[in-house]
């Protein structure tokens, strides 16, 4: 393990609302495991889902003004919690190798950006630099009995070519880590399907069919809970859980955590740092059981 992990943080812009506990039990994980973030200075929007749809050059101008502001820094890699941020960064940077893009993006902003800096997700340092090994060795509370399911969504690891992360069709990060933190994982079928994503305004009816499938399926293979990288994907299945009951005559009832926050509970951090009372969903319920030191799986049984 790396001991000197030191990292540009990019919170992007749900961090500060919709998704403010995966921000928080973010930097809360990265502290206890003696992980560096200093946030990026003056970040902005990344442009991700309606900019990017709008216009590609203006897009990656506001993502190309926040990796030149890590180049200020000194630093030359960045991470974020966020897929549909990471994913645009990156986008943003592969782009402009071509020179007319460039030239083109450069015009937008004040000075030329300088995007040649490495960006990652969270959850891929902590797979990759810090190690699951080095996290199976840091838990104090392990998550034994609990039952989970692992979600990581349409984006976390495709295009292929450009997240180099994990496998497109099957990847094991979260997976591999609450096994480390002591939950049993059950084989998720629909790992990478899409949850209906930003569709949640405009098509309503394609969430409550996507992420109802999501929940149907995890609860049809004994998961007590899911886990997952994604504000949008979290907020889908979590905040409109009661929509998609009403919807599809269901009547599910499923925490749907940020794979953070468990992983803060195993390192022995309290559920004020890591925004529990934040979910929709309340996990009441299972975090008691968890603390009384109960048998989840008898009891799900």
């Amino acid at each position: 393990m790396n001991t000197s992990l030191n990292y540009a943080y990019y919170p992007g812009c749900s961090s500060t609302g919709t998704s403010i506990e995966y921000d928080m039990s973010s930097r809360a994980v990265c502290a206890a495991l003696d992980i560096k973030l200093t946030d990026v200075p003056d970040w902005n929007c990344c442009g991700s889902t309606p900019a990017h749809t709008v216009d590609h050059s203006l897009s990656s101008a506001l993502s190309a003004r926040n990796l030149d502001q890590v180049s200020s820094m000194g630093l030359d890699s960045c991470i974020t919690p966020c897929p549909s941020c990471l994913a645009n960064l990156k986008t943003a940077s592969h782009r402009m190798e071509d020179k007319a893009f460039r030239d083109k993006v450069n015009n937008l902003l004040e000075k030329p950006a300088n995007t040649n800096i490495s960006t990652k997700s969270v959850l891929q340092i902590l797979v990759e630099d810090y190690g699951i090994e080095n996290i199976r060795k840091r838990v104090v509370k392990p998550l034994n009995g609990l039952v989970v399911g692992a979600y990581y969504g349409c984006i976390l690891n495709r295009p292929p070519h450009l997240m180099q992360f994990d496998d497109r069709e099957h990847p094991m990060a979260m997976d591999n880590i609450m096994e480390a933190l002591g939950a049993t994982v059950v084989p998720f079928p629909l790992k990478v399907e899409c949850c209906g994503a930003s569709f949640g305004i405009p098509r309503k009816d394609v969430v409550m069919r996507l992420s109802g499938k999501l929940l149907d399926t995890a609860e049809a293979i004994g998961a007590q809970a899911l886990v997952t990288a994604c504000p949008l994907c979290q907020m889908n299945l979590d905040m409109r859980q009661n929509q998609i009951n009403h919807a599809n005559g269901s009547h599910h009832n499923m925490p749907i955590f940020y794979f953070t926050q468990l992983l803060g509970l195993a390192l022995g951090l309290t559920e004020k740092e890591l925004g529990m009372n934040k979910l929709c969903v309340s996990p009441r319920t299972l975090l008691d059981a968890m603390a009384n030191g109960e048998n989840l799986k008898e009891k799900a049984a």
